[in-house]
């Protein structure tokens, strides 16, 4: 089993799809890794040689921010945009979607589940 980036990559799966298993690594990104390492894309994650992992990592490490210094960088925005006060940031503050969406139906993943009214009866059924 590989491991990249902090991540066991799938044994049995293609190298393409494995590598989307990293957080920040996309379809479209592995393939520029692939291409750049010179790997074929249908070989299966457990047949990979030491060097190619080896290219892999060194890629990924050059060329893109993965794992926990992306998650870092989207937290330390987002934390940017709540202490600047601006409308994103209040969105984000509140829990309600940022980029403009409706709130009055929808959104249910962001405002929670839906709320029901306490003690309401239901009308009998006849």
């Amino acid at each position: 089993m590989a491991r990249i980036a902090g991540v066991d990559l799938p044994s049995n799966k293609r190298i393409l799809i494995s590598l989307t298993y990293i957080y920040g690594i996309g379809l479209s990104s592995s393939k520029k890794i692939l291409n750049e390492a010179g790997i074929d894309f249908n070989i299966r994650c457990k047949d990979l040689t030491d060097n190619d992992i080896i290219k892999i990592r060194d890629i990924l490490d050059s060329s893109f921010d993965v794992e926990g210094d992306l998650r870092r960088i989207q937290s330390v925005n987002i934390k940017r945009l709540i202490d600047n006060g601006c409308i994103r940031g209040r969105r984000h503050r509140n829990n309600l979607p940022v980029r403009g969406q409706r709130t009055r139906t929808n959104a249910r993943t962001r405002r929670g589940g839906k709320r029901t009214v306490a003690g309401k009866k239901k009308a009998p059924k006849k």
